[in-house]
């Protein structure tokens, strides 16, 4: 009896301890479907949903990928930059020709004598226009042969340009030193008309006539065309023989004439020649 009670407590026991090493068991190693995921793997839950129909993942790009697409960006700036910069390049030459000039929505002010020093500097000295006009004169001296005392060649075309120059210098420096004194108006003022034929005579009568110290009234261009006259006469000194210094003073303002209205009508006319090609207002 006792011997049997003895064999019902150990086998009690041993299934006690069965069942506690079974539930320890599921405990630390889980089922496959479980929600946790294994070591080293992100924990999705079991009942997520897969991708839907037509729905692709997201492909995260790569080192090249990345590369190609800075490299692409760089290259459309600098294209943007440089285009930029012939721009404002076409811009700038833009205003070579035309000079300093008074738009026709602004008012005429008397300029100071710090803006006349300006003004004379930007239309003798400062600006590449001044000494392309200069270099086109020159050209058509190569051209003509005058005067005949100098060569054909690279040295005669240096000779005519350094004649040319320092004649402008000369009629700018004294048309400007006489403006200063008369308190003229040095600068071509856009017409405030409308009309080919309206705004061509306005160019042409301000060649002839420029405005006084009081911006309303016009008066003779004395000190523009005297200046012409006495950067002819100076020439001379420089000039070959047979030297005529009244004739060249003649020549000088007959150039004036005919240079200054074509400079004046393209100064006119300056927004609809640069909407021609393109250049902004």
């Amino acid at each position: 009896m006792g011997a049997l009670v003895a064999t019902s407590c150990l086998l009690l026991t041993m299934g006690q301890s069965f069942a506690w090493a079974q539930e320890t068991g599921a405990k630390q190693n889980p089922p496959p479907n479980s929600s946790q995921a294994p070591a080293g793997l992100p924990n999705v839950p079991a009942n997520a949903p897969a991708n839907a129909p037509g729905e692709t993942k997201k492909d995260d790009s790569g080192p090249m990928q990345q590369i190609e697409d800075r490299s692409k960006e760089a290259a459309e700036k600098t294209e943007h930059l440089a285009t930029s910069e012939l721009i404002r390049a076409r811009n700038w030459e833009s205003t070579w020709i035309e000079g300093v000039f008074i738009p026709a929505d602004q008012p005429r002010v008397t300029p100071t004598g710090k803006e006349r020093e300006q003004i004379y500097l930007r239309q003798t000295l400062t600006t590449p226009g001044a000494y392309m006009k200069r270099m086109f004169g020159a050209g058509i001296d190569q051209a003509r042969g005058v005067p005949s005392q100098w060569d054909d060649g690279w040295g005669g075309y240096a000779e005519r340009f350094a004649s040319r120059e320092g004649q402008f210098i000369t009629a700018n420096t004294l048309a400007a030193l006489g403006n200063a004194k008369l308190g003229y108006e040095v600068r071509y003022d856009q017409c405030k008309c409308e009309g080919l034929w309206p705004r061509t005579k306005h160019a042409f009568i301000r060649n002839l006539l420029t405005y006084d110290r009081s911006e309303e009234h016009l008066r003779p261009q004395w000190a523009l065309y005297g200046g012409a006259f006495g950067g002819g006469v100076i020439s001379t000194a420089w000039k070959p023989s047979p030297k005529n210094a009244f004739a060249n003073g003649g020549w000088g303002v007959l150039g004036q004439v005919g240079y200054g209205t074509l400079l004046n009508f393209v100064t006119e006319f300056s927004r609809e020649i640069n909407r021609k090609q393109g250049v902004r207002p």
